[in-house]
C-alpha cells in the first residue's frame, strides 16, 4: 500500500487538511475525505462530465486530476453555489426550464456553464451547445439546458444593470459633497 501524504485543499472557501495517497483522485478526495457529495463520479474516464468542478476559474473534470495536483487551488464544488436558501442564477433557470431530470449530470453541467457564461456573458444557442458538448445526460434533452442558460444570461445582465443603476446616485452623491 502507497504511504498517504498530508495536503490541503481549499475548497468553496474552506481549507480541508487531508490525509491521502498520491494516486487518490480529487473527485475521491472531495466526496470521501471532506464530505461533499454533490461531485458525482460518472464514467471516471472524464468524457460525462458529471465530476466537472472549478477550479482557479477553469472547469475541470475532477476524476482526471489527483488530489495532491490541487493543493494550493481555489476549488469550487456544486455546493457554493447556493448562497442559503437563494440559488445561483444558473440553479434557478435549470428548475424554471425543467433542464435536469434525475439530476446526476446537473453539478457537472452547473461547473462547466458558470465559467463559461462568465466568460461569454451574452452567449449564442451555438456557444452553448458548444460548451455543453463534454456533459453527457442520459434522460433530459439539452433544449431545456440551452434554454436555461440563455435564461440565466439574462437574469445576470439584469443583476448587473441593477447594481449599476445603484452605483450611480451613490457616485452622483460623493461628487456633490
Amino acid at each position: 500500500m502507497t504511504e498517504k501524504i498530508d495536503i490541503e485543499l481549499h475548497i468553496n472557501g474552506r481549507s480541508h487538511a487531508v490525509r491521502v495517497e498520491p494516486r487518490k483522485t480529487l473527485v475521491d478526495a472531495i466526496r470521501d475525505e471532506c464530505g461533499l457529495t454533490g461531485t458525482h463520479i460518472g464514467c471516471e474516464h472524464g468524457v460525462c462530465g458529471a465530476c466537472t468542478v472549478i477550479i482557479d476559474d477553469d472547469a475541470v473534470r475532477s476524476c482526471l486530476m489527483f488530489a495532491v495536483q490541487a493543493q494550493g487551488k481555489r476549488i469550487r464544488t456544486v455546493e457554493s453555489l447556493a448562497d442559503g436558501e437563494k440559488l445561483h442564477p444558473m440553479q434557478a433557470a435549470f428548475i424554471a426550464h425543467h433542464a435536469l431530470q434525475c439530476g446526476f449530470c446537473t453539478p457537472g453541467f452547473l461547473m462547466t456553464l458558470i465559467p463559461f457564461l462568465e466568460e461569454n456573458p451574452d452567449p449564442s444557442e451555438d456557444e452553448i451547445r458548444h460548451a455543453l458538448s463534454g456533459n453527457l445526460c442520459r434522460c433530459t434533452g439539452y433544449q431545456n439546458i440551452v434554454r436555461s442558460v440563455l435564461r440565466a444570461a439574462e437574469l445576470r445582465a439584469t443583476a448587473e444593470q441593477a447594481t449599476a443603476e445603484q452605483a450611480t446616485p451613490q457616485q452622483a452623491e460623493q461628487v456633490g459633497r
